[in-house]
């Protein structure tokens, strides 16, 4: 790309080809619609699929709400959403000629994912790169959110166009990674925590997810995917271990049915430290 001749810069960088030594990264960041205020927006990641991630942001997002804080979940995997089914919600979102209103869960969590707004949960989206990436910049512009204190973003999986455009888009607090226990977790973190190191996003923390089973006869921890390396991994990398979640049948069965806001567990305690310490500092660690 060429330099932009400064005698004839506009500083509008958002709409600006050119490759300029003064561009400001923030000048990327969508606006928010009038009818919202969010403070934190926290991003949940992963390096590869099927590790738990949107289980992850939606018990992290349902501690914040019994935290006290007015809490939402932004569904931004858009040809896989699975928010909407964890949280038992079967009603479309609705608009007007102000914007987009997102559903609310039992507890009052608010919800905004592709699957309110198709015909049949189970249509598929396919879109190219471009279009899922317009779609959850909507998410942000045209959806009236109102007062919200953390916002949490269930991002598809890699580092594409969609977490691509999160990153660059929304004024994203810091993220959480969700690995599981294989071998492969190191590189697969490493992959997730260079994006973020390239578009200077904090990292808040790593979860494990599928970290054991117990023996219902014996309670004894069974590995089924091997060792955990989440430890040396985040002594490696200078990270937090924010939880370590195990492979629960009831859990698995209130994703199942809707009803995962009734969770009980311990394993994600730390995040609700880690938003305790977000609040204090208004968002920035």
């Amino acid at each position: 790309m060429a330099e932009k001749n400064l005698e004839n810069c506009d500083h509008e960088c958002s709409n600006c080809s050119s490759s300029c030594t003064d561009r400001d990264p923030k000048s990327l960041i969508e606006k928010l619609h009038e009818g919202s205020n969010v403070k934190r927006v926290i991003g949940v990641v992963s390096g590869k699929g099927g590790v738990g991630k949107s289980l992850v942001t939606s018990l992290s997002a349902v501690l914040a709400q019994r935290s006290g804080y007015k809490t939402a979940i932004m569904d931004a995997d858009i040809t896989g959403p699975s928010i909407p089914k964890m949280f038992g919600i079967k009603e479309n979102a609705v608009g007007d000629e102000k914007g987009i209103y997102p559903c609310t869960t039992h507890t009052g969590l608010k919800v905004m994912s592709l699957n309110l707004l198709t015909e049949n949960e189970t249509d598929p989206v396919v879109w190219r790169g471009p279009i899922l990436a317009g779609t959850v910049k909507q998410f942000w512009t045209d959806v009236i959110w109102g007062d919200i204190d953390f916002m949490f973003v269930d991002m598809p999986p890699g580092t594409g166009d969609v977490p691509l455009t999160v990153f660059q888009s929304l004024p994203v607090d810091g993220i959480i990674i969700v690995a599981s226990p294989q071998e492969l977790v190191g590189m697969i973190v490493e992959k997730a925590l260079n994006m973020a190191t390239m578009m200077d996003i904090p990292i808040l923390g790593l979860v494990e997810n599928m970290s054991y089973i117990k023996c219902p006869n014996c309670d004894t921890e069974i590995k089924l995917f091997g060792e955990s390396h989440i430890d040396k991994v985040a002594e490696e990398k200078g990270l937090e271990v924010l939880g370590v979640i195990p492979i629960e049948p009831t859990l698995a069965l209130l994703c199942d049915t809707g009803s995962i806001e009734a969770f009980s567990g311990d394993w994600l305690n730390k995040v609700k430290d880690l938003l305790k310490e977000m609040e204090k500092t208004e968002g920035k660690l």
